[in-house]
This record gives structure tokens, sequence and C-alpha cells, in this order.
């Protein structure tokens, strides 16, 4: 015996029914509502992200150009002092030259005062020789 239920309009069941058919579609509105709330916080939090991470490597592509900036500037300055530096090694060399020459000079000035002061020796006792 096969019974077929019918609903009646306005019976329990039907309001029961109607109860669960509406909870039922709340639930798959409510879902979906949910999903796409979650896909459009997905969405900012990368924007964000993404907007985030181009401020920092901003400053780090800042940073690395005058990182690389200075580090021209150091081997400049290094090859300018090294240049420096050669001409120093010459300059004090010519000066030592210089003050070898200058010594040289006097100690001739010195012989020569000495052979001065010989020969008016040698000419005075010569002449006291012959004065005798």
């Amino acid at each position: 015996m096969e019974r077929s239920y019918q609903v009646e309009v306005g019976s329990l069941e039907a309001s029961l029914l109607q109860m669960i058919n509406d909870h039922n579609h709340a639930s798959v509105e409510l879902r979906e509502n949910t999903e796409k709330a979650k896909k459009e916080a997905i969405g900012k939090a990368m924007h964000v992200s993404d907007l985030l991470v181009n401020a920092v490597n901003g400053g780090v592509q800042e940073v690395f150009i005058n990182e690389k900036r200075i580090e021209m500037e150091i081997r400049a300055l290094a090859a300018t002092i090294m240049r420096f530096s050669k001409q120093t090694d010459q300059w004090l060399t010519a000066s030592h030259a210089i003050n070898n020459a200058v010594k040289e000079i006097g100690d001739f000035e010195n012989w020569m005062k000495t052979m001065e002061l010989d020969c008016k020796s040698i000419s005075a006792a010569i002449c006291n020789i012959l004065r005798a």
C-alpha cells in the first residue's frame, strides 16, 4: 500500500518544509556572500601586500644605487690617494736630492775656505822664508 503524501497548503508539514527551504536558501546565499567577501579580502590583501613590497623595494633599490655610487667614489678616492702618494714620494726624493746637493755645496765651500787658508799659510811661510 502506497501512500502518497500530499502536503496541504497551510498545514504544519508545509510550514516546516517551507522553513527548511528558506533555511537552505539562506545558507546557500550566506555561503555565497561569505565566499565573495573572502575573495574580495584576499584580493585586497594581495593588493596591500604588493604596495608594501613595492614601497620596501623602492627603498632597497635606492639604497642599492647609493651603495654603488659610494663604491665608485671609494675607488676614485683610492686611485687619487695612490696618485698623490706616488707624487709625494717623488717630491720627497727630489727634496732629499736638493738637500744633498746643498750639503755638497756647503762641503765644497768649506773645502774651498780650508784650501784658501792653507794657501795663505803657505804664501805667508814663503814670504817669511824670502825675507829671512
